[in-house]
Formats: C-alpha cells, sequence, structure tokens
C-alpha cells in the first residue's frame, strides 16, 4: 500500500512534459531530417510569395536558382560570397568550442580591412605590389589579431563579458572606418574611390579563385588545428569545464589569449580580401554583417569546419536567390525575403534542436499500468 502511495506521489511530481537527450541518429537520417525540413520551408516560402503577388509558387523556384546560378557571373559570386562568409565562420569556430562568445566578426573584419587600405592608401605606388601585397597582409592579420586579443585579455584576467565588449568593438572600428574616410575622402562625400594599387592578381585568369581556394584550404586547416592538436585539445577541454582544465595544467589565460589572437586574425584575413581582392575601398558596411550570418553558420554546423562549408553555401544560396526572387515577384522592399530567409533558418534550427533532444510526455494512468505490466513491474 506504501509502495503504490509512494508511487502515486511520484507520479504527481513527474512532469507533464520533458525534453529528453536523444542517443546520436545515423548520418543518413540526419541528413534526410534537414533535407526534409529545407524542402518544406521553400514550399511554405513559395505559397507565401505567390499569395504577395500574382507569381505561380512554381516561380518561386525558378527565380531562387536562376539568382544563384543564372550565368557563369552568378555562380562565381556565390562561391566567392560562400568563401568570405566560410572564412568568418571559421574564424569564429575556435572561440566557441571554448565557449567565448566572440560577437566582434564584424569589428575585426573591419579593422583588417582598414588596415590593407591604409597599406595601399599610403603606400600604393611608392613601392611595387609584390611588396605591397606582403605588407598588407601582415597589417591586416596584426589589425584582426588586437582586435580579438583585447576581449580576451580582460575576459581572461578580469572576468569581463566578452560578448558585450566584443559587440562594442563593432562599433568603435565602425567609427574608426568613419574617421579615415573623413580624413583621405577631401570632398566630404564620404565615398572612398577604389585604389588601383596593391590589389590582388588573377589566379588562372578569374579574380574569384583565390578567394574560394584560401578560405576552403584554412576551413580544412581549421577542422585538423581542433580535432588532431594539442591546440585543439585544450581548447575543447577549456570549453567544456575551465576547472577541468586547470586541475589538469592547461593554462587557461593563456589558451583564452592564443584562440582569440587567431579568431581575430583569420577575421583579418577575411578583411584583407575583401580590401584587396574584391572591393579595393573601405565602408562602414563593408562587412556587410558576416560577423552575426556566420554564427548561424557555424552553429548550424555544430563547430566542424568541414561541415561549414555546406552551411555557407547554403545561407549564401538563399540569400542571392531571394535578390532575384524580391525582383521578379515586384517585392519594393526586403520585408518578404527577410521572412522567407527567417523561415528557413527557423526550419533548419528546429530539426537542428529535434535530432538532439526528444519530448517526452508523462502517460496516462492506462498506458503507465499497460507498460509496467509489460515490464513486470507491479
Amino acid at each position: 500500500m506504501e509502495k503504490q502511495q509512494t508511487k502515486q506521489e511520484q507520479i504527481k511530481k513527474e512532469p507533464w512534459l520533458r525534453i529528453v537527450k536523444r542517443d546520436a541518429l545515423p548520418v543518413k537520417k540526419v541528413i534526410l531530417i534537414y533535407a526534409i525540413a529545407i524542402v518544406a520551408s521553400l514550399l511554405v516560402s513559395s505559397i507565401i510569395c505567390s499569395l504577395f503577388s500574382s507569381k505561380n509558387p512554381l516561380a518561386f523556384f525558378t527565380s531562387l536558382f536562376t539568382g544563384a546560378f543564372g550565368s557563369s557571373r552568378r555562380i562565381w559570386l556565390l562561391l566567392q560570397d560562400t568563401a568570405l562568409l566560410l572564412g568568418v565562420a571559421v574564424a569564429l569556430v575556435p572561440a566557441f568550442k571554448m565557449k567565448f562568445w566572440n560577437l566582434g566578426g564584424n569589428g575585426q573584419i573591419l579593422v583588417g580591412c582598414l588596415a590593407a587600405i591604409f597599406c595601399m592608401f599610403y603606400l600604393g605606388g611608392k613601392i611595387p605590389d609584390a611588396l605591397l601585397i606582403p605588407i598588407m597582409t601582415v597589417a591586416s592579420i596584426i589589425a584582426g589579431a588586437v582586435w580579438g586579443v583585447l576581449p580576451a585579455i580582460f575576459k581572461a584576467y578580469f572576468g569581463t563579458n566578452e560578448s558585450l565588449f566584443t559587440l562594442m568593438l563593432n562599433y568603435i572600428a565602425a567609427g574608426l572606418v568613419a574617421m579615415f574616410i573623413t580624413i583621405w575622402v577631401k570632398s566630404g562625400s564620404g565615398i572612398l574611390e577604389p585604389l588601383k594599387y596593391g590589389n590582388f592578381p588573377k589566379l588562372f585568369g578569374s579574380k574569384y579563385l583565390l578567394t574560394v581556394l584560401v578560405f576552403l584550404t584554412l576551413a580544412v586547416l581549421m577542422y585538423v588545428y581542433l580535432k588532431y592538436t594539442k591546440h585543439g585539445y585544450e581548447i575543447s577541454v577549456v570549453g567544456d569545464s575551465p576547472n577541468t582544465a586547470k586541475y589538469i595544467g592547461i593554462d587557461v589565460k593563456r589558451v583564452i589569449i592564443r584562440t582569440m589572437i587567431i579568431s581575430g586574425a583569420l577575421s583579418g584575413i577575411v578583411g584583407l580580401f575583401l580590401a584587396g581582392g574584391i572591393h579595393h575601398t573601405i565602408s562602414t558596411a563593408s562587412a556587410n554583417n558576416m560577423g552575426f550570418t556566420a554564427i548561424m553558420a557555424t552553429w548550424l554546423a555544430s563547430f566542424n569546419p568541414l561541415v561549414m562549408i555546406g552551411t555557407c553555401f547554403f545561407i549564401i544560396f538563399i540569400s542571392r536567390g531571394m535578390v532575384e526572387v524580391r525582383g521578379n515577384f515586384g517585392f519594393t522592399n526586403d520585408s518578404i525575403a527577410n521572412i522567407v530567409i527567417g523561415l528557413v533558418y527557423f526550419c533548419v534550427i528546429a530539426c537542428s534542436f529535434f535530432i538532439t533532444y526528444r519530448v517526452v510526455f508523462r502517460k496516462s494512468g492506462a498506458k503507465r499500468k499497460k507498460t509496467d505490466k509489460a515490464k513486470g513491474v507491479d
């Protein structure tokens, strides 16, 4: 009798709904779930777009793929933008693995870009490009590393909030860019004309290929670094438990600072390519919010640099495709496009949650008795 009362009390205390971590699902099943989510979200998006225009829902898919793959130039731009976003995601992933929430990707990109433009503006024409480009590279890496290590030092020694610190550095970086543009542009237009010195050479006749190859290589190197090196192991341990890391002799402060130097330096390289390989100029919008978009790509890939190649490609494909959808469907602003992009992201993120966790409901009395009887429980 007492056992039954105790059991009834336990049932009353048991929550009606619980979230339980799943066992690891097979890779094929995970890929299938993501594929279904993406297709379903695009189908819903096509219906939404057709409701706000006179177009057929099938025209949504035609426009989406035309916007991304409609010409060889569009394909190259798709690959170039994917590579740049991948570069930022690769920069963020070691910090995120360490649970250092680096929200300063935009600022680190901007200071890297600014350092390169500074070299192009003051040294261009005075020294050959063969010497100028290496100087730009070193300057961008140092600038990005400094912007990354500042919040790391304060986090390591004073316990400051890294999210707020890195976020505020974005605004300071934008302010520095605006200040230098004011100094350089005497007309007061606020627009720096493209510089003709220090531009990266074309690789096999393509101005896009170098960018793609460099950031694909960095993604592979980052995968090796995180998975197979001592530094990568230390990053994982510090991310899991700083106290455990200290207990086994890892210098947590040194790991935080070293990792953020790497993170900032890689973001600086993205800025270098924006300056020397793509825009040849700078503005406060040069980073194009890649620092925040890369957070999405990193999380969707579960911090795996190789998987991030796919997530970055998917994000850029949707973004570029929606530009064409907007034009063909007659939308006058980005509101519908942003709704579609948000819907796709939401479905993919929801899938990620349900792949990792499952929802368990409290069983009714009849079902509980049946389960207990099957298990041989009185």
